[in-house]
């Protein structure tokens, strides 16, 4: 199964700032494009999607402005910027420079911020303003905010979403079933698509396994289906679960019972459909 990621961090302190890494001794150090290629070799990625990495809110757009610059280089294909869609001021200005960047889609952390921040119709205004100019709208939340993402789709129902970390759901806390509801609702709306990532960090630390996480990946391909799911990496988040390397491997065994052209759609073809990546 080969692979796009289509969400790769990267981590450059010299140049940005990351203050929510501070109290996660994993996430310490740089992550850097050399770093990614070296724990990717032979594992079957073919290309990357820089995905934004929550830096300093100062920082948000230099950290697009630099990572234009990588675009084209190691195979990545394009990038997921930071936005501010509370903020009508300079919105519209952020979207025409980023014409200019390489961006593919962008995304604003909504499991960091207070749950009111999605709901003002002039947020949804915004988000509504991603889909006019042409990008997908990736979207974070945690399981039990599932509800909040609902409200977001339906009020932006032209707007192609991404449903980013599998619904996050609490797999620590065996929270299946509330997580299940919320993902019904959400694969009911034919905008959203689920991106197969970050699930790991959502398990007990050492409890990580397919035999966990199998009946999460099923209950997925059930709802949304290979046509509406799309694989990232969360590189170097997912050192805080198993890691990018054993991550590959487990996501191949969790979709082994699919055909072939099924993980392709999920490995690769949805990706350079709803991001419209070069081929």
């Amino acid at each position: 199964m080969d692979l796009i990621d289509t969400h790769q961090h990267l981590i450059l302190r010299d140049h940005l700032g990351y203050a929510w890494t501070d109290t996660l001794p994993a996430l310490q150090g740089d992550f850097t494009p050399a770093d990614y290629a070296r724990l990717s070799h032979g594992k079957g990625v073919i290309g990357t999607v820089f995905m934004e990495t929550g830096v300093d809110d100062a920082d948000y757009q230099a950290e697009a402005r630099l990572i234009a610059g990588l675009v084209g280089k190691g195979g990545m294909l394009g990038q997921i910027a930071s936005c501010r869609p509370e903020l009508d001021a300079g919105f519209d200005d952020w979207l025409a420079e980023c014409k200019i960047l390489s961006v593919a889609g962008f995304r604003r952390l909504l499991h960091v911020v207070p749950d009111e921040m999605s709901q003002p119709e002039g947020f949804r205004r915004n988000i509504r303003k991603i889909g006019a100019a042409g990008y997908t709208y990736d979207m974070v939340f945690h399981a039990r905010q599932l509800g909040l993402a609902e409200a977001l789709a339906r009020a932006c129902p032209d707007q192609p979403l991404v449903l980013d970390h599998c619904g996050n759901p609490d797999v620590a806390g065996q929270g299946f079933d509330a997580w299940y509801r919320g993902m019904q609702a959400m694969a009911a709306l034919p905008h959203v698509w689920l991106k197969f990532s970050g699930i790991t960090v959502n398990c007990a630390p050492g409890t990580a396994s397919v035999a966990l996480l199998q009946p999460y990946a099923d209950a997925m391909l059930a709802l949304f289906g290979p046509e509406r799911m799309i694989w990232g990496g969360d590189w170097p988040v997912v050192n805080l679960g198993v890691g990018l390397p054993d991550w590959i491997d487990m996501s191949r065994a969790l979709l082994a019972g699919l055909s072939a052209d099924e993980q392709a759609l999920i490995g690769h073809q949805n990706a350079r459909k709803v991001y419209r990546l070069p081929a």
